[in-house]
């Protein structure tokens, strides 16, 4: 990708839509992709995916989707009318669930020509992602919650099953990311939260990286949220993570 900001989400895990309105401005042009999740969806409800999208900026949208196939499609056709550029469902709900969401995501998208939200109009439906296994989870939780084998065991299975299903990419660690790089190969979406520069606190994720380690080991995208949201200055943070992708790309070549 030409342009790094393609390669760089950020997570607006803020409480209400003045926060989130606040760090969209303080970044500037230095940031294009945003992440939705659960708590500021639940404030704000599907008003604050329109007003970013309108804005020209595009969503992905964190709500990691997880029921019954016919639950989980009416609510990934919801989001693609939305004109979200990502969306997120557990890989964990299995192949009807995950084929479901694939063709509800081409059923609800109504297409560029229809879409009358600013100039970042979706140009295709939005990528589905299936979330592999948490970021806050290790080895030692997959047995407390009956998962044979190690975290990357499953992450793989999971990967290759989303993969069968149609899905577009995944989410997981990049602490796996070079293995399922190497199993599922070029052109399938890899997309890493849990990245933190060099020197900053993993807070409450296990499974922490560099954005240069998760580029060179095989990330097509990256989440980052409080080292670029809670910044003194967020888009002088936001410039230095891009940086560090495009010197990450250039050397992984």
């Amino acid at each position: 990708m030409a342009d790094n900001r393609e390669r760089l989400i950020v997570a607006l895990d803020v409480p209400n839509a003045p926060e989130a309105r606040k760090i969209v401005a303080a970044i500037g042009d230095s940031g294009q992709i945003y992440k939705i999740g659960k708590q500021l969806f639940t404030a704000e409800g599907p008003q604050v995916v329109r007003d970013l999208v309108a804005s020209g900026r595009e969503v992905f949208l964190d709500l990691k989707f997880h029921d019954i196939p016919n639950t989980v499609a009416g609510a990934v056709k919801a989001a693609a009318e939305l004109g979200v550029r990502m969306l997120t469902i557990h890989a964990s709900g299995g192949m009807r669930m995950l084929r479901a969401a694939v063709e509800a995501a081409q059923a609800g998208w109504p297409g560029p020509s229809t879409l009358d939200r600013g100039s970042q109009n979706r140009a295709t439906p939005p990528m589905v992602l299936a979330v592999t296994v948490l970021t806050s989870l290790n080895d030692e939780d997959m047995t407390e919650i009956g998962v044979s084998g190690r975290v990357l065991d499953q992450a793989l299975r999971l990967a290759t099953l989303a993969r069968t299903a149609g899905c577009d990419g995944i989410v997981s660690s990049a602490k796996e990311v070079r293995e399922l790089r190497r199993e599922l190969g070029a052109g399938f979406a890899i997309v890493t939260p849990g990245i933190r520069p060099a020197g900053d606190a993993k807070g409450d994720q296990e499974r922490t990286v560099t954005p240069a380690e998760a580029i060179c080991a095989g990330a097509s995208h990256i989440v980052v949220g409080r080292p670029i949201t809670a910044a003194s200055n967020p888009s002088a943070a936001a410039r230095r993570i891009l940086a560090e992708i495009s010197n990450a790309a250039t050397v992984s070549v």
